[in-house]
């Protein structure tokens, strides 16, 4: 029987590109804030399933998680980056970061531990280099993403029959970025950027290691090259 992989903000961008990594190997839950939005890459990919929930309204999470009993991988990709200095700084900011980032994500974990314990499953956490390092004007990104890191390493304690993946990865070439770049009034290139497929294959390799290894985390660094 093919295993199955739930993967969080999986309509565009990195999301869709680890959907089609690995579609071909696993069903697929194919998670986003709405139906209209996961139209396109559901009907590129055969083997999947629209699981649309906003995935800070906990009741709806709980209720769409209730039907899971089984999954073999879930791939928390969903989250946002709202920058800006401290100075410039709010709490609803901060507040909306973390909600997204780090609360949601515990939130959809915990209810689905019963899920991922009866196939011994693997989570694996899309942070950012923000995760390991963080740099002027990305406080409240960057403090979310160090947070998902903690929260990463004690879920990988607590539950030792799960393998636990943070991977940070830098700047990727999507929409996300784009705007960031934009907004700050720079020029795009996207060649200075991951491509999102390479990004994915690094979840895919995460994936499939043999059972006797446990990657942990991987670090991946644009170089300008493709």
């Amino acid at each position: 029987m093919r295993p199955t992989a739930l993967i969080t903000g999986s309509s565009r961008g990195l999301g869709a590109a680890i959907a089609r990594e690995l579609a071909p190997t696993h069903n697929l839950l194919l998670g986003a804030r709405s139906t209209s939005s996961l139209e396109s890459i559901a009907a590129e990919l055969p083997r999947s399933t629209p699981w649309p929930v906003d995935l800070t309204d906990y009741d709806a999470v709980a209720a769409a998680a209730d039907s899971i009993d089984n999954l073999n991988v879930l791939v928390h990709n969903a989250g946002i980056a709202d920058l800006g200095t401290i100075e410039e700084s709010s709490v609803e900011q901060w507040r909306r970061t973390f909600e997204a980032n780090v609360i949601a994500v515990a939130e959809l974990t915990r209810l689905l531990l019963p899920a991922l314990r009866a196939s011994n499953g693997h989570v694996v956490l899309i942070n950012s280099g923000a995760g390991l390092r963080s740099n002027a004007g990305w406080a409240s990104y960057a403090a979310s993403k160090f947070a998902l890191r903690a929260f990463g390493d004690a879920l990988r304690l607590e539950e030792p029959s799960l393998r636990v993946t943070s991977i940070h990865p830098g700047r990727i070439d999507t929409d996300m970025q784009r705007e960031i770049i934009t907004g700050a009034g720079g020029d795009y290139d996207p060649t200075l950027f991951l491509k999102p497929s390479t990004v994915a294959q690094a979840v895919r390799v995460a994936v499939e290691t043999p059972a006797d290894a446990h990657p942990t985390e991987i670090v991946l660094r644009p170089t300008g090259s493709r």
